[in-house]
């Protein structure tokens, strides 16, 4: 696998909370600080009365390593006291806000879990019913989008299109999601959905197909597959023409092998025109959206995929990342990106490096993105099990184009507005944004994503549900329980 080549553990990765959220993790070494950590060890997390570990030490620790790091030194608001937030967290949301007003950083800069974050990242670690969920901020509804595949909830019966009609601990006490969002909007849903904890059990009234039942499921540890074995690749007929389908629901590193073989299996049936679905995906490692470019550009190789900026005091280490050769590689001619407001950083910044290329053949189908053309390092205090996730660097593709803090719409040259169906399988030729996909490699016309970035389904009424202060799980995979 190809990482990146600073010596820092980097990612892209959005946040969708309205507030407590943020985003950011990835691979390869951490940044040396003191104590210095082991690169890809999982530490025992230490309780917070260690030497150097209370609440004072890890916010003054934390105020050092963003006035070194961030990537807009100018914009923090070293003001900010302290002794006035009971978290390190909320402590980190006030020195940043003045770049969270410019929509510079909305809640991407985090400390998280050494642990957590390496068991997720390493594997796909995770505790939880292994679904997705959106929620309908009209009529008060939620629905899951995604269900994973080895997760309790799949095994329940509980796929895309299930509606969640009420939660409860038991039978006996079963409250209905619209009065949850009533009373508290939709994190009264994630706090009816209980602890992302392994054992945690909840009694769900569902309406499938029709029909109503109640299923009782309990939250386990799973791994998170990247790339579904049920609808994750596929080689779909458009008129003659073979489209390879690709659905990537996380860039982490297990996605590796399984984005090798897909690559693998359309190049031996000489597909050029590919979808890439990666309307719930939120980002993840750099080196996963590298290896992801590669296998698309085997005609580009050398030709820059994207640069990476720092700060003035840390420019030694930008770089110009190039496409590199890939022995499964194609060279896709057309290019159709699925994507929604769920859509973020290392899924943007794929999408972003193949504008300048392929132009009016490389497509945003769907709504328009999240907005987040900057990324997040790895500051390490191991003892603490504390991972610091400062924005420190931008992203641009070849043309230098890399400001879309308002979503991708706008930077491309060619979009189409498509829904989400819920009713049909991820995949299904037939799904509407799947089937306006294959218009626009077909060249069929298609209407324009507009100024306001929403489908013909009134996809501004949806959202990913997420908590207000997410699990890396929940960072990392937007909407997952």
């Amino acid at each position: 696998m190809r990482l990146s080549r600073f010596p820092l553990m980097v990612s892209l990765v959005a946040a969708l909370a309205s507030c407590g959220g943020g985003g950011g993790s990835g691979g390869g070494n951490p940044v040396a600080v003191a104590p210095a950590p082991t690169p890809g060890a999982t530490p025992t997390p230490t309780p917070t009365s260690a030497s150097g570990c209370s609440l004072s030490e890890r916010k003054t620790w934390a105020l050092g390593q963003l006035q070194e790091w961030y990537l807009f030194p100018e914009l923090l608001d070293t003001t900010a006291n302290p002794a006035s937030f009971s978290t390190v967290n909320a402590y980190i949301d006030a020195l940043v806000a003045p770049a969270r007003a410019q929509s510079r950083d909305r809640f991407f800069t985090h400390l998280a879990s050494i642990a957590e974050e390496n068991a997720f990242f390493n594997s796909g670690s995770s505790a939880g019913f292994g679904v997705r969920l959106t929620y309908d901020t009209t009529a008060r509804r939620v629905f899951v989008v995604e269900a994973f595949e080895g997760a309790p909830a799949l095994a329940a019966g509980i796929d895309r299109g299930t509606e969640i009609i009420a939660i409860g601990t038991s039978a006996s006490n079963l409250q209905t999601v619209s009065e949850l969002m009533q009373s508290g909007g939709a994190q009264a849903v994630v706090n009816a959905l209980g602890p992302t904890t392994a054992g945690t059990t909840r009694v769900l009234r569902v309406l499938t197909n029709g029909v109503s039942q109640d299923l009782t499921v309990t939250k386990a540890d799973f791994s998170l597959t990247p790339v579904s074995s049920r609808y994750g690749v596929k080689v779909l007929d458009n008129g003659g023409t073979k489209v390879g389908y690709i659905n990537l629901r996380t860039f982490i590193d297990t996605a590796n092998p399984a984005l090798r073989d897909a690559f693998a299996s359309f190049k031996s049936q000489g597909i050029s025109q590919v979808i890439v679905d990666l309307r719930y995906n939120g980002g993840g490692l750099v080196s996963i959206a590298e290896l992801f470019g590669d296998l698309m550009g085997a005609d580009k190789v050398g030709q820059v995929f994207s640069h990476t900026t720092f700060r003035a005091s840390k420019a030694n280490n930008n770089e110009t990342d190039n496409f590199g050769s890939q022995s499964q590689a194609i060279a896709a001619t057309k290019i159709a990106f699925i994507g929604t407001t769920g859509t973020a950083s290392a899924s943007e910044l794929l999408i972003n490096a193949f504008t300048p290329y392929l132009r009016t053949n490389n497509a945003l189908i769907g709504t328009n993105t999240f907005g987040k053309p900057v990324g997040q390092i790895a500051l390490d205090r191991a003892a603490c099990d504390d991972r610091l996730r400062p924005v420190a660097f931008r992203t641009e593709n070849a043309a230098r184009k890399g400001d879309y803090y308002t979503g991708l719409r706008s930077e491309m040259e060619a979009t189409c507005s498509a829904g989400d169906d819920y009713t049909k399988p991820l995949g299904d030729p037939a799904e509407a944004s799947v089937k306006v996909a294959l218009d626009f490699l077909a060249g069929r016309t298609c209407s324009a994503i507009g100024s306001g970035g929403q489908s013909p389904q009134s996809a501004g009424n949806r959202n990913l549900v997420q908590p207000d202060a997410p699990a890396t799980y929940q960072r990392e995979v937007p909407g997952a329980f």
